[in-house]
């Protein structure tokens, strides 16, 4: 099952993606923007990278219990990642904790892209739902944030296709 990462693009952008594509230049025009993928492999790594981030814009918001690259996450459900916030009882108290979870088949992408992934689950901490206010924050930690989700539904696409241009 084929998945529409560019649905919700208006018709002229979907035939250029398209046309570019049948033209076999998709890959390329993604490696001249980015040419390399980050180095990132590790949870470890991931937490630390994503915490450089919230603590630079977000400072005060909820903390995070855990990030990590998961392998159970699939591309077609959550594109952009998964953010869950988990509310426990232990006892009589309410114990909650908010958790980030970046699909592992997204451990060999560029920075750009991951960076747009974890500003944009940083961005629920603060903002549930997929409105102005949400984009608008995304937008405030990244400023390059509707590019770089446009190109990784591009690379979502190819790597569907399995034409995927990082994976040599």
């Amino acid at each position: 099952m084929a998945v529409d990462y560019l649905g919700h693009y208006s018709p002229d952008i979907q035939a250029q993606v398209a046309q570019l594509r049948q033209q076999g230049k998709l890959g390329a025009y993604l490696l001249k923007r980015h040419p390399q993928v980050h180095q990132i492999r590790s949870d470890r790594a991931l937490y630390d990278y994503t915490m450089a981030i919230k603590n630079q814009y977000l400072r005060q918001s909820s903390p995070i219990a855990k990030v990590c690259f998961d392998d159970k996450i699939t591309l077609s459900h959550h594109a952009l990642g998964l953010h869950t916030y988990a509310a426990r009882r232990q006892g009589n108290k309410l114990k909650s904790k908010n958790e980030i979870r970046i699909s592992s088949k997204l451990k060999y992408v560029p920075e750009g892209f991951l960076r747009m992934l974890v500003v944009h689950e940083l961005a629920h901490l603060r903002e549930k739902e997929h409105n102005k206010a949400f984009y608008k924050l995304c937008q405030y930690m990244e400023p390059d944030y509707h590019q770089l989700e446009f190109e990784l539904r591009i690379y979502l696409t190819l790597a569907d296709a399995g034409e995927d241009p990082y994976q040599g």
